[in-house]
């Protein structure tokens, strides 16, 4: 296999490249980063991605809209995945929201958003 073929299978499956990208961009900001706004960064980009791939499975190059015409023989688009994700983006807002309120009340509590910090004050506890 030349560089020009493996270019070419890059080109036909970029979507599902840039969410592999996008996913291992999220995952490394969750891993890597104490800052707990970083790493919820991090879940929301994981999302994205996870929402690309999904996406991306149900598209079909030169579909249509799933609407049924008489006589009319046309390759048409899943719509099943884009119908999923809008529910997914609906929890991932919800999940995003929350997470930022118990992020606010963990700062109000300790007065830091670190996560180590937050740890090492909390093995000072009794409770």
């Amino acid at each position: 296999m030349n560089i020009a073929e493996i270019l070419l299978r890059l080109h036909q499956n970029s979507y599902y490249f840039f969410a592999i990208i996008l996913f291992v961009i999220g995952f490394h900001t969750m891993l890597t980063h104490n800052n707990l706004i970083k790493k919820v960064i991090g879940m929301n980009i994981m999302d994205t991605a996870i929402f690309l791939f999904f996406v991306s499975i149900g598209y079909i190059r030169g579909g249509r809209a799933p609407i049924l015409e008489p006589g009319a023989d046309h390759l048409y688009v899943n719509p099943l995945p884009s119908a999923l994700i809008l529910t997914g983006i609906v929890v991932a807002v919800s999940i995003t929201a929350y997470a930022l309120s118990l992020i606010v009340k963990l700062y109000q509590h300790y007065g830091t958003i670190d996560a180590e910090e937050i740890i090492r004050l909390r093995g000072g506890e009794t409770s």
